[in-house]
């Protein structure tokens, strides 16, 4: 394929340096890789990108140190929902501008939607998405369009997406109304051990709706979006995942309901797995009472009920993964009036924080699950190699600092796009460096 990235190297994000990762060392970092039951506190030795060495720094090492002792090094998160808007709607994100928000939260994998114009249904455009993250230390692995332009009519030529190392496949936004459809595609996908990634909504039920249906959405005179135009989705979607036998993901789940559907197809022996976001882990639908339109999110934010529920799903292992649904929108559009706004909210450079803060630092959640959800469970349902931290593997890894303290600042984000609720949130942990490629990017502690 002829190279078609004309761009500089990229540099790392705004208070962060580059380092070599030839001879490279964390000294005396908490290593914790849930996959290998690894939790210890160790040198890390790195040469030419790859891990050489778990265990102290030899003598007369003359690579570069990097002091470890306040950090957590965990196998590079990836995150498999994410619209980074290119092509069509370059004005709100971008591959570049994407892959600097990923990086600065921690990310080295993202995984694009592809809702964008046009839709990413053939291999060309899959290629181009790859090429233009050439340079950074995070990798782009799009989702494919289930159907030829997302029309929900005919089939993408699922087979040589495949062949181009696509393994997941999905309409986000647009989901499958047509059941025999699905089917088929289920079927389809089957046939290459790929996944079908759903967004689960029946529009039948949800049309118009802007929030949650119930107390709040009747208080504030908007119109409703009830729990059960998911659930009903999800629901139909589970049973011809095990009539086809099919692999089905369900993108975003919300409410307490569609996760005791997803639980008793796991129990049944259905091929299924979940993710859930960080807003609709911590954020509920009386925060909507100020008409912020960075709340506004699709599914939308539910019940403190559903959120406990959810988190309590996460925790036992019956959410899979953890994925921020990454949406940009440009001011202009968010700044609007509540029923007039796009769905969405922003998530990269917010997510590991959030996550840490809200649920693993209040006992909700333990860190190992955290790291699981956020690495090697995205990972499996994208069907990419796992990543590991142990000698003679290549070196993908997070940084993280669990006890700095910092204050979310939209207009810091390397994102192009600043709608995010979080805003001047306090948060206690934060993605400090990212490894991979043979890249290494650290944030500057000055």
């Amino acid at each position: 394929m002829n190279k078609i990235n004309t761009q500089t190297q990229p540099q790392p994000p705004k208070g962060w340096r580059s380092y070599s990762s030839d001879k490279l060392a964390l000294r005396n970092v908490l290593l914790i890789d849930p996959a290998q039951n690894l939790k210890k506190r160790a040198d890390l030795i790195i040469e030419n990108g790859i891990i050489q060495q778990i265990g102290e720094i030899t003598d007369g090492w003359d690579g570069e140190i990097i002091d470890g002792s306040k950090l957590i090094a965990c196998p590079g998160l990836f995150d498999m929902h994410v619209h980074l808007r290119e092509p069509g709607y370059e004005h709100k994100e971008t591959i570049y501008s994407g892959c600097h928000a990923a990086a600065s939260g921690g990310f080295t994998g993202v995984a694009p939607m592809p809702n964008t114009d046009p839709a990413i249904d053939n291999p060309g455009l899959v290629n181009i998405l790859r090429e233009k993250a050439v340079g950074f230390p995070v990798e782009v692995h799009p989702i494919a369009a289930i159907t030829l332009g997302r029309k929900g009519k005919n089939l993408s030529e699922i087979g040589e997406l495949v062949d181009t190392g696509v393994m997941v496949f999905s309409d986000d936004g647009s989901p499958i109304v047509i059941a025999d459809l699905m089917r088929r595609a289920l079927e389809y996908t089957n046939m290459f051990g790929a996944t079908i990634s759903e967004h689960s909504e029946d529009a039948s039920l949800t049309m118009g709706g802007v929030m949650h249906e119930g107390a709040v959405s009747t208080r504030l005179g908007l119109p409703g979006w009830p729990g059960i135009g998911e659930e009903i989705a999800i629901d139909r979607n589970v049973r011809l995942a095990e009539f086809t036998g099919g692999k089905l993901h369900i993108a975003h789940i919300s409410t307490a309901a569609s996760l005791e559907i997803i639980r008793r197809a796991k129990k049944n022996g259905i091929n299924v797995t979940a993710e859930v976001t960080p807003h609709h882990l911590t954020l509920d639908c009386s925060l909507l009472d100020g008409f912020d339109s960075n709340y506004k999110v699709n599914p939308p934010l539910r019940t403190k009920e559903d959120v406990i529920a959810l988190q309590e799903g996460l925790a036992d292992g019956s959410i899979d993964v953890i994925a921020t649904d990454h949406a940009p929108h440009a001011p202009d559009e968010k700044e609007v009036e509540f029923i007039k706004a796009p769905f969405g909210m922003i998530g990269l450079e917010t997510a590991l924080g959030i996550i840490h803060s809200k649920l693993v630092l209040t006992g909700k959640l333990t860190i190992e699950r955290m790291i699981e959800a956020m690495t090697s469970a995205p990972r499996k349902v994208m069907g990419l190699s796992d990543v590991s931290i142990k000698a003679g593997e290549t070196a993908n890894l997070t940084l993280f600092n669990p006890d700095e303290k910092w204050r979310v600042d939209r207009d810091l984000f390397n994102s192009k796009s600043k709608n995010t609720p979080f805003h001047g949130m306090e948060l206690t942990g934060r993605a400090v460096g990212v490894i991979n490629r043979g890249l290494v990017w650290i944030k500057d502690e000055k």
